[in-house]
């Protein structure tokens, strides 16, 4: 009678893969959490990289457009260009974008949310979702606040993802501590990046 030797695993062949894939994903979580927040990262970084892009386009359109001034001098208010069809308001006095067609009267001494929200969603074809109600936090990707450094307006834009476990709205320079955020100054055309993930 000739000898029958079983195909499969023994138990003690089991164990080890079972242990060895325990090893591997032990090693590997903490990669793919990692990757998350690179994602992140990236992704306020790329948004902010548009958006700086876009107010270098607003810019160059106030040259070709002979840098209209608006109706106020002294402050550059009224002032606005046509981009892609959409009406964006800018400062007259320096020609960088202060507000989306809403606030004819802005410019960088007296911005408010609300023109920041409208600038966001009038120079970014396929802006992302924002709002200036931080109750709204879980359904936007941006929370989107004005904040004054002192010589004029800055537009802030909270990445929502790094902020929704604060109790209140940040303010102030909070941008500086607090979650991943992007700043546009309207007198310099400048947009720096805040990656500050609690």
């Amino acid at each position: 009678m000739a000898n029958k030797r079983s195909n499969g695993f023994t138990l003690i062949e089991l164990i080890i893969v079972v242990v060895i894939l325990g090893l591997l994903a032990a090693a590997a979580l903490p990669r793919f959490t990692n990757v998350a927040r690179e994602a992140e990262d990236a992704s306020v970084e790329g948004v902010a990289g548009g958006f700086a892009s876009a107010v270098g386009i607003v810019r160059g359109q106030w040259e070709l457009d002979g840098r209209p001034a608006g109706n106020n001098p002294s402050t550059g208010a009224g002032a606005s260009v046509i981009i892609d069809l959409v009406q964006v308001n800018v400062d007259g006095n320096r020609g960088y974008p202060v507000s989306g067609n809403n606030n004819a009267a802005a410019h960088d001494q007296n911005m408010n949310a609300t023109d920041c929200r409208t600038l966001f969603a009038a120079i970014l074809q396929g802006a992302p979702t924002a709002s200036t109600n931080f109750a709204d936090v879980n359904r936007v990707r941006f929370f989107v606040t004005a904040e004054n450094n002192g010589t004029n307006d800055l537009c802030v834009f909270y990445q929502t993802n790094t902020i929704k476990g604060l109790a209140a709205a940040p303010s102030g320079n909070d941008y500086l501590t607090v979650g991943n955020s992007f700043v546009y100054n309207p007198r310099t055309g400048n947009v720096n990046v805040n990656l500050n993930r609690n």
